[in-house]
């Protein structure tokens, strides 16, 4: 029997029509073959109907009476169906996902933007660095962005938040390319809000001052 055949035969088989040889031979098949065996699962709920409808059926029918060929076939076309359509809802479902994140994201990062966000930029003179602060309040304390222009490295560099109350605190670190000026964004975050900030200082690992971003 060709394969195809064999494919068509998993109505056939979960109502139980085959007979003992075809049965047995489709066993065989199952066991090379998941996508029949997923099929077979399905066929579940419309075996249990039909045995059902067989312990309803009036004893006017024959009790020999079995499913006929285009009974199956309508039952194949009905299961396929019901596949398609769940495919298409999850596609559906998941491009409905994606949207909302999207809009959601964009939404929340837009209203952070105008209602929260303080923006500091200073340029030191004898360095010749360049840098630009974005700070959010959040309940946590501030999240921070970072652009900077520094064509002086290699070097490891941090940004320091330092308090009224002259505490001091990381807020990120990064490593400056051998002579690229190009800008560099990062991001970090500070316990204190941004109304505990008195500035921001970029320095070297070492300590060496490089730019003051005084805060608002």
């Amino acid at each position: 029997m060709r394969s195809q055949e064999r494919h068509r035969d998993v109505g056939a088989y979960a109502l139980g029509v085959l007979d003992e040889a075809e049965a047995f031979r489709f066993e065989d098949h199952l066991m090379e073959c998941t996508q029949c065996a997923a099929h077979v699962t399905e066929f579940g709920p419309v075996t249990r109907q039909m045995m059902l409808y067989r312990r309803a059926t009036p004893r006017s029918v024959h009790p020999m009476a079995q499913p006929g060929p285009q009974l199956l076939d309508r039952l194949l076309g009905q299961v396929a169906a019901r596949h398609r359509a769940g495919r298409r809802r999850l596609l559906f479902a998941l491009a409905a996902s994606v949207v909302i994140a999207v809009s959601g994201s964009g939404l929340a990062m837009t209203t952070g933007g105008s209602e929260s966000a303080t923006q500091v930029t200073a340029t030191d003179a004898k360095s010749g660095v360049w840098a630009q602060v974005t700070a959010a309040d959040e309940d946590y304390g501030s999240d921070v962005e970072l652009e900077i222009k520094d064509g002086a490295g290699p070097r490891t560099c941090r940004l320091i938040a330092v308090g009224r109350d002259g505490s001091e605190q990381t807020v990120t670190s990064w490593n400056v390319p051998t002579h690229d000026a190009r800008p560099n964004t990062m991001r970090g975050s500070a316990t204190m809000h941004p109304d505990q900030i008195a500035r921001y200082e970029v320095r070297t690992r070492t300590g060496e001052h490089l730019v003051t971003l005084p805060s608002k």
